[in-house]
C-alpha cells in the first residue's frame, strides 16, 4: 500500500499554540502520531511524507525514522532542516514528485497549487503546508495530520471525501 501524510512537526512545540493539537505537551504529541503512523502502516508499505516532518530541536532524525513504520520518502517542507532533508533514513527525498496510482496521476508537494500539470485532464493535487485550512480546488487534497485525524491517509480514503469530485 502506499499512503500520505505530512505537517507532523514532529518536536516542534510550535503546533500545540499555532496549531491548537490536543495535547498538554510535545512528548504525548509524538508518541500519539508515532502511534497513530505505525498502526496503519505496516513496514511493507509506502508513506510519502509531504513535508514539515520534525524540528532540528528533536535530536537525531534517523532515530525517529527507525521508529516509524514503511519505505519513506519525503517531499521537503518550508520547515525541513538538513538535520531531516540529509538524513539516511528516507527511500527518497525531492522538492516535487509525480506518480500514477490506480489510475491517477498525483501531483505531490508541500504545498497547495492554484493550477498543476495535467489539471485539466484530472490529475490530484495533494499537499500539506496549509494545516486544514485551506479551501480546496476540486482533486486537490490537504493530507497533513490535522486534515486527517492525525493519521496518514491512503488515496482511496481521499478520494471517497468530498474535495475529490
Amino acid at each position: 500500500m502506499i499512503y500520505f501524510t505530512g505537517d507532523t512537526h514532529f518536536a516542534d512545540p510550535r503546533v500545540l499554540r499555532i496549531d491548537r493539537r490536543p495535547f498538554p505537551d510535545m512528548t504525548s504529541h509524538d508518541v500519539t502520531l508515532i502511534q497513530n503512523w505505525n498502526e496503519i502502516i505496516s513496514p511493507q508499505d509506502d508513506i510519502w511524507h509531504l513535508g514539515d516532518f520534525m524540528s532540528f530541536r528533536g535530536g537525531d532524525c534517523d532515530q525517529l525514522l527507525s521508529m516509524l513504520n514503511g519505505r519513506k520518502h519525503l517531499i521537503i517542507g518550508n520547515n525541513d532542516p538538513p538535520t531531516t532533508t540529509e538524513a539516511t533514513g528516507w527511500a527518497s527525498v525531492q522538492h516535487y514528485s509525480e506518480m500514477t496510482l490506480d489510475d491517477h496521476l498525483l501531483i505531490l508537494c508541500h504545498y497547495p497549487f492554484r493550477t498543476w500539470n495535467k489539471m485539466g485532464k484530472k490529475s490530484i493535487n495533494l499537499h500539506g503546508h496549509s494545516h486544514g485550512r485551506l479551501k480546496p480546488l476540486p482533486r486537490q487534497y490537504d493530507v497533513g495530520v490535522d486534515a486527517q485525524g492525525l493519521r496518514p491517509v491512503s488515496l482511496q480514503a481521499l478520494l471517497s471525501t468530498k474535495p475529490g469530485s
